[in-house]
């Protein structure tokens, strides 16, 4: 898909409460699953013992750290906008976080952006966004969140 691009950040201006971007797939494989665990030191065995996994979880396979489906945020932004001239963005943090349903390894998963909010701050915008994360073939959404990035000129 190709990126969203806008020539100035005040050109987002116009888009509070709208979908900006709609991301294209990726797939949680165990390979980043295992890769976060080792990140983090978050080895439960729910995310990386396939084999108990497939045999104790309710989910019948390892499932994705809701931190790292979180984290994918990151990718899907930047792989989806080009903020054009503004020369950084950073992670703000976030309102409100749900992981709503597990996100079960080989799952395909893809992120809709919605512009909340956007405010001036000293030398660029504070974006709010509404972002629904969703499964392929899910009939609910892995996560939905309110999620805070800045961007300067």
């Amino acid at each position: 898909m190709p990126k969203v691009k806008f020539g100035s950040l005040a050109e987002l201006k116009a888009l509070v409460g709208k979908e900006v971007v709609v991301s294209d797939w990726v797939e949680v494989t165990q390979e980043r699953i295992d890769r976060f665990a080792q990140a983090t030191d978050d080895f439960q065995w729910i995310h990386v013992d396939v084999e108990r996994a497939k045999r104790d979880s309710p989910f019948g396979a390892p499932i994705a750290h809701g931190f790292l489906t979180l984290s994918l945020l990151s990718k899907f932004l930047n792989e989806s906008v080009d903020f054009g001239p503004s020369r950084m963005g950073v992670n703000y943090g976030g309102n409100r976080v749900r992981f709503t349903d597990p996100v079960t390894v080989g799952s395909k998963l893809r992120a809709r952006l919605v512009l909340g909010k956007l405010e001036d701050i000293p030398g660029g915008v504070q974006i709010q966004w509404n972002v629904t994360m969703e499964r392929e073939g899910g009939d609910k959404p892995c996560l939905v969140a309110e999620w805070l990035t800045r961007r300067y000129d």
